[in-house]
């Protein structure tokens, strides 16, 4: 696997703290010995809702993913970082990780980008008003 060094392009603003493993990815979908088709399964039960912001159209192409607080709390899964890869995503933006999940995500060449919530809120404003914001992250920019 190489490794990542830079994403862009525009944003899923998400925006929910405490997102757990079992909501990024469902424990009967982990059966799968597969790497890849995880993307069908993020955050599939919350995708059973028609307003879920990743049924949005002018979301389907993002690249990054913006949490809340403590995202990838829970077991330990390397599946949910497959399902978020899988999906198309390159990187998600949080306030704070759980460590096994920041863990898994750089073993996997998923970028786990840890800001102030200040500015993942600044981020989230933005996005929420023009979906077309692109946002790049250069890894050997960031301190």
């Amino acid at each position: 696997m190489e490794p990542v060094e830079r994403v862009s392009g525009t944003a899923l603003p998400l925006g929910y703290s405490d997102v757990d493993t079992d909501q990024i990815v469902p424990s009967d979908a982990l059966k799968r010995i597969e790497r890849t088709g995880f993307g069908q399964f993020l955050f599939s039960s919350w995708r059973e809702d028609e307003d879920f912001i990743m049924h949005r159209a002018e979301h389907e192409d993002a690249v990054i993913l913006i949490a809340g607080e403590n995202f990838g709390s829970g077991s330990s899964r390397e599946h949910a970082v497959w399902a978020i890869q899988d999906h198309g995503f390159g990187a998600v933006i949080a306030p704070s990780f759980a460590d096994i999940f920041k863990n898994n995500s750089t073993k996997n060449g998923l970028l786990a980008i840890d800001l102030p919530e200040e500015t993942v809120e600044e981020l989230l404003e933005a996005v929420r008003e023009d979906p077309e914001t692109v946002i790049t992250i250069e890894l050997d920019e960031l301190t």
